[in-house]
């Protein structure tokens, strides 16, 4: 990889990917119990599921921005920037206990801001990688280690349900903010003269579903994260009841098969067939979630490690294969486009689907657990099915 790249120009998208994923890290895993320990356990859901909301019109509007009216690296700075006030916002709201709707309203600011920036970074990676199925894996490793890293550093501050967690995550998106700045800008998108509206919101890429197996790719990944939504508001407390305190810091420990797996990526993509790398994450998933309803403190340790594998063999490689079936035109689209299914469709339903779940799983303040990691399981295995039974994979669309 090295030889492909200049050492220097590694070492900036590795640690482009690597501040990303810790400043992302930092408020997302510990939000669930932030919300808890403030007394508002009841809006989780619906705080959530704001990212999903944002996702329907964030990632394709600055996607669309980065392929035709600005740089991404430019797109990029700004969306850090306005994450991290947003984020600093949100964090002060939930602190000195402002209005539920206030409250919301900021944490869905702050998902419109930060929804688009996973999808522009990875446009920036991808266009300076000479093959993305070697060098992807890799590199988006750094940025588990990130993810992991924020999650640790959250728990030694002992932020794990405190608002500094959230400060502190927002001072990380100012420091990316300045390292895009080192970053060159990439080729002058196109012009803007003479597009529709659709053009310029993005929405033009919804013609990349017209294709049978790409069309299949994007629905597994979004129907993947339904399930998948269900994981990280609802295994902290099943932590807690079980003994195991310092949430955010267990939670990190899915990230350690997420890196295994992201190392092992590009050598499985040029050996297996994808339609097996897939179905190993989904059934990897199923697994999960069975683990997790056996209901002791280890076998929900294990269902956490299995989920970083389960994460990336879905999602990473249907990120790799969409970027290698899509000209590079469309590069920032395509990846916004799998942001919008996957964070607003899959997380949307996700977020509010195993909330409702959650409620009917709960009696008088007890969960039946095993009842309710259960249900998700066998939405994933459905997932399983609908991939199996779609899925063709008899070569490249025309054209393209």
């Amino acid at each position: 990889m090295l030889t492909t790249l200049r050492r220097a120009e590694y070492a900036e998208l590795i640690g482009l990917f690597f501040l990303q994923g810790a400043a992302l890290g930092m408020w997302f895993v510990p939000l669930s119990a932030v919300l808890e320990a403030h007394g508002l356990a009841h809006i989780r859901p619906y705080a959530f599921a704001t990212s999903g909301v944002a996702a329907f019109v964030s990632p394709l509007l600055f996607g669309a921005m980065a392929d035709r009216h600005a740089s991404p690296v430019k797109v990029l700075r700004w969306l850090a920037l306005a994450t991290a006030l947003a984020m600093a916002a949100a964090s002060t709201a939930i602190r000195f206990g402002a209005d539920v709707w206030v409250t919301l309203a900021l944490i869905q600011v702050h998902a419109f801001c930060s929804s688009p920036t996973w999808s522009i970074a990875s446009t920036i990676i991808f266009a300076r990688l000479a093959d993305a199925k070697k060098e992807f894996g890799p590199i988006r490793a750094i940025a588990t280690i990130g993810w992991m890293i924020g999650c640790l550093a959250v728990s030694a501050l002992g932020a794990d349900r405190s608002t500094l967690a959230g400060y502190t995550g927002a001072a990380m998106w100012l420091v990316v903010c300045g390292f895009t700045f080192w970053l060159p800008a990439l080729e002058t998108p196109k012009s803007a003269v003479g597009l529709t509206w659709a053009q310029r919101f993005g929405y033009d890429a919804l013609e990349l579903l017209k294709n049978r197996d790409t069309r299949v790719i994007f629905l597994t990944a979004a129907l993947f994260t339904v399930p998948l939504a269900g994981f990280y508001p609802y295994t902290p407390p099943h932590l807690r009841e079980l003994g195991l305190e310092r949430t955010t810091a267990w939670m990190s420990l899915g990230q350690v098969t997420e890196i295994v797996g992201m190392l092992a990526l590009g050598t499985m993509l040029l050996k297996w067939r994808l339609k097996w790398i897939l179905l190993l994450g989904l059934a990897l998933g199923v697994v999960r979630f069975l683990f997790c309803a056996i209901g002791t403190p280890w076998a929900l340790v294990v269902g956490v490690i299995l989920h970083g594998g389960s994460f990336t063999f879905v999602i990473i490689t249907a990120q790799i294969y969409i970027d290698q079936r899509v000209d590079p035109a469309w590069r920032a689209r395509a990846q916004a486009l799998m942001a919008l299914l996957n964070s607003g469709f899959g997380s949307m339903a996700g977020y509010l689907g195993t909330g409702a779940w959650f409620a009917v799983c709960t009696t008088d303040g007890r969960v039946a657990w095993p009842v309710f990691w259960l249900g998700l399981a066998a939405a994933m295995a459905a997932v399983g099915v609908f991939f199996l039974a779609t899925y063709r994979g008899r070569g490249r669309p025309p054209g393209q």
